[in-house]
């Protein structure tokens, strides 16, 4: 079942989300300064690709400046994603079909809030 609702979400809206968070990625790894922001880009997008039979977890270890990148972070980027992911898994449950996709989308909320200091692991 999660590979059909894989290749589902892929289709619709998985890969634009991927792609998106790949070049916020990119621009912030060109940026010097803001390489741990891209890093979370990229885990982001890998996530966004595949989200179903995976979950996330704080990772151990991380401490004071994952918090500190963490405020950054929603102060620039992860209050706006977590709107948008909002909007969309709302929109993706008005129809019986995008239930589970839009559920898929309200579990990247967190992720996309405060990247740092998670991991993406098998369920």
């Amino acid at each position: 079942m999660n590979a059909i609702l894989n290749v589902i979400w892929l289709v619709l809206c998985g890969l634009w989300m991927a792609i998106g968070y790949a070049v916020a990625g990119v621009i912030c790894c060109i940026l010097i300064v803001t390489i741990p922001f891209g890093l979370a880009a990229f885990r982001i997008a890998n996530y966004a690709l595949w989200p179903f039979g995976r979950t996330i977890v704080d990772r151990p270890g991380a401490g004071a400046p994952s918090v500190l990148g963490n405020i950054v972070w929603i102060l620039v980027a992860g209050i706006w994603l977590a709107i948008g992911h909002v909007i969309t898994g709302i929109a993706l449950c008005l129809t019986i079909i995008g239930i589970p996709l839009g559920i898929a989308n309200f579990k990247m909320i967190p992720v996309s809030l405060v990247p740092l200091g998670r991991e993406i692991v098998p369920v």
